[in-house]
């Protein structure tokens, strides 16, 4: 039995500013992110409010600023940056961030990464 809860968010869409290429420096690309925030395990005798757990409308859209605000050659560089983002949450200790970049290969379906972060972790 895990000592933790997992809270998602799968497929967040937006428009970014992300590659190393001169057409992707001036045209914003789809990406889509999915994240996993990994929480204390909520009690069993919990009151039922939000201030519990974690609010992912917040986050989602916190990501959503960070994401559009900037630009970015590396989608490793985004990854962290999202990660960093959601572990300023003082109710989560880790975190997972998939970042799809659907257009970036023309013979592939899709490129992208996973990023795994620990609160506290160099």
């Amino acid at each position: 039995m895990s000592n933790y809860d997992e809270i998602f968010i799968e497929g967040l869409k937006f428009y970014a500013t992300i590659g190393i290429h001169n057409w992707e420096k001036n045209t914003k690309q789809p990406i889509i992110i999915d994240i996993s925030l990994f929480i204390e395990k909520i009690k069993n005798n919990n009151r039922d409010k939000i201030d519990e757990t974690v609010d992912y409308k917040s986050i989602s859209y916190s990501v959503k600023e960070l994401v559009e605000d900037n630009k970015y050659e590396l989608i490793e560089t985004m990854g962290k940056e999202i990660a960093l983002l959601c572990l300023k949450n003082e109710k989560v200790f880790e975190v997972k961030v998939k970042i799809n970049k659907p257009e970036a290969l023309k013979i592939s379906d899709n490129v992208g990464i996973i990023i795994n972060r620990r609160k506290n972790e160099n």
